[in-house]
């Protein structure tokens, strides 16, 4: 399904590339309850990033979703928050955002290594992001994340998360670091809090954060990423070192 409207016409180079008009902006400002309380500076910011990331990516709806201009800047919006004081060039590397109605299935193997057994089956997934390639992501969960944008879930911090922690090599919760925040000091930091929150889970305690956040090392730091942009109470009150890491890695602008 082809885009219509502003986007649209932004992709055929009949507007300039770094503007969102203004209406479409004022709109986005009353969706998104993450950005209207940014200041003001952080708002123009995100302003010139959106504008960016729906110049430079390329929309694909799924089937049959309706992906108007609102839609589109709202899920960019989301995506540059990561990157407001990283800066866009963490965003490079891929090119194409995919976005179905709702959840969606992927097939997935798996081998054990130990019997050698391959074993297929299907996932139903809110969200995926590929190293280089597409991140996909589904507009039901956005729209509730929209809803309750205090409730510590955030599909597109999410993924944006998994698509910056594979900019280290793979996925293992290291992405690279600014140089104000020591590798040392985050690698074990985030360790201890996830063997700690593994444990918690596997025991049957309830925790602050998500039980999916035990599932690997990648999806703890995906998990937590939510909840610095989301609910940053709850996450100083849960793990409050990797608060102060987040805070570091997100927030402090680059030297």
């Amino acid at each position: 399904m082809a885009l219509t409207g502003w986007l649209g016409r932004l992709h055929d180079r009949l507007l300039p590339a770094h503007t969102v008009p203004e209406p479409l902006w004022r709109q986005a400002l009353d969706r998104c309850s993450l950005l209207a309380e940014r200041p003001p500076e952080q708002q123009a910011q995100l302003r010139t990033l959106a504008a960016r990331f729906l110049a430079d990516k390329r929309y694909a709806p799924a089937r049959g979703l309706p992906l108007d201009d609102l839609r589109c800047l709202l899920i960019a919006v989301q995506a540059c928050l990561p990157v407001l004081h990283l800066g866009y060039g963490r965003l490079r590397g891929w090119r194409e955002v995919i976005v179905y109605p709702d959840a969606f299935r992927v097939r997935r193997e798996h081998h054990d290594e130990a019997t050698g057994v391959v074993t297929e089956g299907e996932d139903e997934l809110a969200g995926e992001a590929w190293e280089h390639g597409p991140l996909v992501l589904s507009w039901a969960d956005i729209e509730e994340d929209l809803d309750a944008p205090h409730a510590g879930l955030n599909v597109v911090v999410h993924e944006i998360a998994h698509k910056l922690d594979m900019q280290g090599g793979g996925s293992d919760g290291v992405p690279p670091l600014p140089a104000h925040v020591a590798r040392r000091d985050w690698i074990v930091t985030f360790q201890r809090a996830y063997d700690a929150h593994c444990r918690a889970v596997e025991r049957g305690r309830r925790t602050l954060i998500d039980p999916y956040a035990a599932e690997a090392a990648d999806e703890y730091f995906a998990v937590v990423s939510e909840l610095h942009f989301s609910a940053p109470a709850v996450l100083a009150r849960a793990a409050p070192e990797v608060a102060r890491l987040l805070r570091a890695f997100y927030d402090a602008p680059a030297a």
